[in-house]
């Protein structure tokens, strides 16, 4: 397999951008972003991602006086400052520390309140994947991070305000089909019941191509183990690049009003299949596919595919829990400045529910949670009562029942 160049190929046949989506944005607002940056603390929680470093690399141009990473993932923060230490002309602030940590544990709230206050603040820890759905013990795991500790962090930021808080969403929170797409939503009524109080935004952004755990991603590594590829065939999105993403995030952060939700301003027509950004893949690494018409018949094809042969693909028609063929951004009763930012919409009038129906829907939650009798369904339930945009797609399949 050719190794081909990932940036590159995004731009060329992903985003089809030459240039950052976002670039226009960053050089008008060059001086407010140099002002609000330059010389102050930020601490990045989840800052080992994807979106999380990218959020880094992004504010470090505009050259921070200190820099504290948060992530559960200690070998992400090994990396991330192996990548920042190695880059040539990439700022790095004489205060400069990593620490693997949950920011739901005593010690990350021992660290935030001798350290603190940090004049910015990004949140970047959630659980980000459909396929993180699968039963009751799964979405109380997904909702405890995405919901219940950004509520305790919310509350520890109070202790000791920052200047800008940001806790990142996703395009799944719009019209959410999902259980991801609800706790992120649900997230974002969590934060704006504290908007008043905090400086916060938020932003639901596209799919970021090759990012960690992305399907995409991981058709590096199945040529490394030469697996077969499994793709849906019926899917679209919006995408942006690693680069957009941690952009899109800082001027988000950084120049949104207070309870504003930012969104990348992307027309219908610049969503792509799953299947033909596959196809344009194995060309741009000048290797041949053969489409399979099962998963068996890919995998036993990848048994015997030799270097140079054509490589087993299998396209399928979605059939999993959750899983809408295209993605949005808001809804129509959503309020949005289209002309604010070259690059950004803005919702401007995203429900503020008081901080008390905040706590009694998480009383709630944790009330089916703790009883013991609860399953996947009365969850789902009563994630409606609450969210009254939430329609759930299931089909009692997940992703993880497929390669």
């Amino acid at each position: 397999m050719n190794l081909i160049d990932i940036p590159q190929f995004i731009k060329t046949y992903i985003t089809k951008r030459p240039q950052s989506l976002f670039e226009i944005d960053i050089e008008q607002h060059k001086d407010t972003l140099s002002k609000k940056i330059e010389g102050k603390s930020v601490l990045v929680i989840g800052g080992a991602g994807t979106i999380g470093s990218s959020y880094i690399k992004a504010i470090l141009k505009f050259k921070p006086g200190k820099l504290f990473v948060v992530d559960t993932n200690e070998n992400g923060l090994t990396e991330l400052t192996r990548q920042l230490r190695s880059d040539a002309n990439m700022f790095v602030p004489e205060d400069y520390r990593t620490y693997p940590m949950n920011f739901g544990d005593p010690v990350f709230r021992k660290m935030f309140l001798a350290e603190g206050p940090f004049h910015i603040v990004a949140n970047f820890a959630a659980h980000k994947h459909v396929r993180s759905e699968k039963d009751k013990y799964s979405i109380e795991a997904m909702i405890d991070n995405n919901v219940f500790k950004a509520k305790e962090f919310l509350d520890l930021l109070m202790t000791k305000k920052p200047e800008h808080f940001f806790c990142v969403s996703t395009d799944k929170a719009a019209n959410p089909v999902n259980v991801m797409g609800a706790s992120k939503k649900l997230m974002e009524e969590v934060i704006m019941a504290y908007s008043k109080d905090l400086q916060i935004t938020t932003a639901r952004f596209a799919n970021v191509a090759f990012s960690n755990g992305s399907l995409l991603a991981g058709y590096i590594e199945r040529l490394f183990q030469n697996q077969p590829i499994s793709c849906p065939s019926d899917v679209q999105r919006f995408f942006v690049s690693p680069e957009e993403s941690g952009q899109i995030c800082m001027l988000a952060c950084m120049l949104g009003n207070s309870g504003e939700i930012f969104f990348p301003k992307l027309a219908a027509e610049q969503m792509a299949f799953f299947k033909d950004i596959t196809i344009d893949f194995f060309k741009a690494s000048n290797r041949p596919i053969i489409e399979c018409q099962s998963e068996d018949e890919a995998k036993q094809k990848a048994l015997t595919t030799k270097k140079g042969d054509p490589y087993p693909v299998y396209f399928f028609d979605t059939d999993t829990s959750g899983e809408k063929l295209y993605e949005e951004f808001y809804t129509e009763t959503d309020v949005v400045d289209q002309e604010t930012y070259d690059s950004l919409g803005v919702i401007k009038n995203a429900r503020k529910l008081s901080q008390d129906q905040i706590s009694a829907t998480i009383t709630e939650l944790k009330s089916l949670m703790d009883s013991g009798t609860y399953d996947k369904t009365a969850i789902v339930d009563l994630l409606k009562q609450h969210l009254p945009d939430f329609e759930h797609i299931e089909t009692g399949k997940s992703l993880d029942q497929k390669m």
